[in-house]
């Protein structure tokens, strides 16, 4: 029998990366008078439900849609957090 599982991805730029997007905010924010802000990066992410056999199943496909897809890894590095829905409600629920 299958489970549905909710996952939130977060993917940010590896440290390495540029981040002109950051940089752009950063200063943005130091002119609006918030001058206490450092090292602003920017990120995505992403939310999604996948049906599986099971938790290992789903993390195993979570991970190779974020290493084929959601996520440029050459620059990028991900994580996920993997919930099952309550099929009552709809809403996912901490293992």
């Amino acid at each position: 029998m299958t489970q549905t599982y909710q996952a939130q991805v977060y993917v940010t730029l590896r440290p390495s990366v540029l981040d002109p997007a950051g940089t752009a905010v950063q200063s943005g924010l130091t002119q609006l008078g918030f001058t206490g802000v450092d090292r602003l990066r920017i990120g995505k992410y992403i939310e999604l439900t996948i049906e599986a056999d099971d938790e290992a199943s789903a993390s195993q496909q979570i991970d190779a849609m974020c290493d084929r897809l959601l996520a440029n890894t050459t620059i990028e590095n991900y994580r996920f957090d993997l919930h099952v829905v309550n099929p009552n409600t709809s809403e996912a629920v901490s293992a």
